[in-house]
């Protein structure tokens, strides 16, 4: 069902020092002259509910989207990699904190701020897969609390986004009303990680509705799109500001001319790594012209970034997320850059680096989306899911691992991307779920 949105430009501008309310001075932690000035780009019209989060796979086959073939193997595939994981915990009982031969985590000291994020996702994954006693996870969930201590500073450190966001997603899927206070938690703090008006922004700056690394860095869409999956996770609708105010860093993170007056913006589509301070995509970096696209062009070629697969399924994800439906223009743009760059075999633009964060990613934007086949532009039809299961289960080692040998964003860390692969996986096993429209009395 839709409804009209309830965030309007008035409601925004409120929330921008341009609204007429005092305006507090910018940040110290921001150079103003990093900051591109834009037109003001506002979400418009009416929206639509996305479906609830899901934090279990289907229990019965019958539920599965899944033939029942695919759905035996994926599970079997998940069973291995869960049992994997628990065998490989770390002493403190969580993920992430050295190699698998060599553990590093001290249990009794925190665990770092890479371990603890992990270790978020990694409860995440045995939680969703239904096959352990939610008790057998509480040394990895004390790990959790231990990061969250206010004198280990995780929260203030340069990964703080991405802990906060992986505790908060991680605790969610629990489905525990004792951890009820610390999701909670997270969601206020992670608040305090998007770029708005609190640090003097206003509205047609490039930082603004975005998060980055920790509370200094500069927004970028991968640690804006883990911050809204974990909103999500946590129950927080679509018309609520911090979505809405996403919005506007996510439409000038889009090669999408129509809607974004960045300088650098084409018209595929696809969504790049960040517009702020002048843009940065590292497809571009990949394709030999430097994150800022600027370098090795030829005379009076003008700087355009590059798009790529991870990202524009991020942005297209959390657009969804924020209650923008099919019809959008720039939901509709991100599609048919899928549809014209459908692979599983890479992560386009990047080739295998980042794979597994790829899939992860694609499947938790293609399940949000609610469709169940994507035609890509040979007119081929793609039953993603079955496609999903095939490409993750061919990839995964005897021992019921996976690693990724393009070692880059920790990938070469078999937790992390044995964590990612069962996530995505779990996303394919996942129910068909429902808005809270659909199952409201």
């Amino acid at each position: 069902m839709s409804f009209l949105i309830t965030v309007t430009l008035s409601l925004l501008l409120a929330y921008s020092p341009s609204g007429g309310a005092a305006q507090p001075s910018l940040d110290d932690r921001i150079d103003p002259q990093r900051i591109t000035l834009l037109g003001p780009t506002l979400p418009t019209g009416q929206i639509s509910e996305p479906p609830l989060p899901v934090h279990r796979i289907a229990a019965d086959a019958r539920q599965s989207l899944l033939s029942p073939m695919n759905t035996l193997q994926a599970k079997r595939a998940v069973q291995k990699g869960v049992q994997w994981l628990l065998a490989h915990q770390n002493p403190g009982g969580g993920w992430g904190g050295g190699t698998t031969t060599t553990p590093t985590d001290d249990p009794e000291a925190p665990p770092t701020p890479t371990a603890a994020a992990i270790t978020g996702l990694g409860i995440m994954a045995v939680a969703q897969s239904g096959l352990v006693d939610i008790g057998q996870l509480e040394p990895a969930i004390e790990r959790l609390r231990m990061a969250r201590r206010k004198d280990f500073g995780i929260d203030e450190g340069p990964l703080s986004n991405y802990v906060l966001a992986a505790i908060t997603s991680g605790l969610a899927s629990l489905e525990n009303p004792a951890f009820d206070e610390l999701v909670a938690d997270g969601v206020t703090a992670l608040r305090s990680n998007q770029w708005d008006a609190d640090e003097g922004l206003m509205i047609t700056q490039d930082w603004y509705g975005g998060a980055g690394y920790g509370n200094r860095g500069r927004p970028d869409l991968s640690n804006t799109q883990i911050m809204l999956d974990a909103l999500y996770d946590a129950g927080v609708g679509p018309d609520d500001i911090a979505f809405q105010r996403a919005v506007v860093f996510l439409t000038r993170s889009q090669n999408l001319n129509s809607t974004n007056s960045a300088p650098w913006a084409g018209n595929d589509g696809g969504f790049i790594y960040t517009p702020a301070n002048g843009g940065e995509s590292l497809a571009s970096e990949a394709a030999g012209h430097g994150r800022r696209g600027d370098e090795n062009l030829a005379a009076g070629e003008p700087v355009r970034l590059r798009s790529y697969g991870s990202m524009t399924y991020a942005g297209f994800k959390s657009l969804l997320y924020a209650g923008l439906g099919p019809d959008d223009p720039r939901v509709r743009a991100a599609m048919n850059w899928m549809r014209q760059h459908w692979t599983l075999e890479e992560n386009p633009g990047l080739g295998q680096q980042g794979y597994y964060y790829y899939l992860y990613t694609m499947a938790r934007a293609l399940r949000t989306s609610q469709r169940n086949e994507i035609t890509s532009i040979d007119g081929v039809r793609h039953d993603w899911r079955a496609e999903m299961t095939a490409a993750i289960m061919t990839r995964q080692q005897t021992d019921g691992s996976w690693i990724n040998k393009t070692d880059r964003w920790l990938e070469g860390n078999r937790d992390l991307a044995t964590i990612y692969a069962i996530l995505a996986l779990e996303e394919t096993l996942k129910p068909r779920s429902m808005t809270s429209e659909q199952i409201s009395p």
